[in-house]
């Protein structure tokens, strides 16, 4: 999987990430974020769970965030 993005910023002198390709779509970035709060804030797992399989797939992927 690339992790080129495949569409431009939306905020100028910013790069291609997922934060300013959804500033594409103001309204989809604002309910993305509100999803996105949920996962992390409630759910049958707790936080230290979500966070080492966070960092365990950055690894596996070789994100650089």
């Amino acid at each position: 999987m690339s992790t080129t993005p495949r569409l431009p910023s939306a905020v100028a002198g910013l790069p291609a990430n997922l934060g300013t390709i959804l500033a594409h779509q103001p309204a989809l970035a604002k309910g993305f974020s509100a999803l996105y709060a949920q996962f992390w804030s409630h759910g049958v797992l707790d936080h230290v769970v979500k966070e080492t399989a966070r960092i365990r797939n950055a690894r596996v992927t070789d994100c650089g965030y």
